[in-house]
């Protein structure tokens, strides 16, 4: 028996990923990440960083990506609850320009897989969240790039009823994709 469920998506290489949890009155018991189970699920990579961030409610933090250091990223909450968002950037792909989203939530315990050559964000939605993610590269300021978050070409369907989105000054200056002129 797997220990993971891993639902692919309508994009090439994003993945949901549900593991099994083992509960009972004492609590709970999962593994997050297991590389046997990953190579046969077909992604098989090395993750080299791990990161974590805290945030209140409204706070959008993205869409980021790396130009020539790319990150694949396996993302979780690990209190509260976001809308987590994949955007393909590869220009060469049948699904650049398209994006995933889907609600990460310490009750779900779901797991999201953001391949290289993607943007990635996410909205809290809770009145905060804690944000784990493992990632294929180091993280390199000088190489991170973004695209605006609400870019109407691409028309991400945040969540956003209810909601004052917060913005970092770095989030708020970035530019739509057509503008942005990013090629992977």
């Amino acid at each position: 028996m797997s220990k993971f469920n891993f639902k692919k998506t309508s994009i090439e290489g994003v993945y949901i990923i549900e593991p099994t949890v083992f509960g009972d009155e004492r609590g709970y018991f999962m593994e997050t990440y297991h590389a046997q189970e990953f190579k046969k699920a077909g992604l098989d990579f090395t993750f080299i960083q791990d990161n974590q961030s805290k945030s209140k409610k409204g706070v959008l933090r993205g869409l980021h990506f790396q130009y020539t250091k790319p990150q694949g990223k396996l993302v979780r909450v690990i209190k509260g609850e976001v809308f987590d968002v994949a955007l393909d950037l590869r220009e060469n792909s049948p699904t650049y320009k398209k994006w995933e989203g889907v609600i990460l939530s310490e009750e779900n315990k779901k797991q999201f897989y953001v391949p290289e050559g993607f943007a990635h964000g996410f909205l809290v939605l809770s009145d905060e969240a804690e944000f784990t993610y493992k990632c294929t590269n180091f993280y390199d300021a000088d190489d991170e790039g973004g695209i605006l978050w609400n870019d109407p070409e691409i028309g991400i369907n945040w969540p956003v009823d209810n909601i004052e989105i917060i913005l970092s000054p770095k989030d708020r200056q970035w530019k739509t994709l057509k503008e942005s002129k990013i090629i992977f």
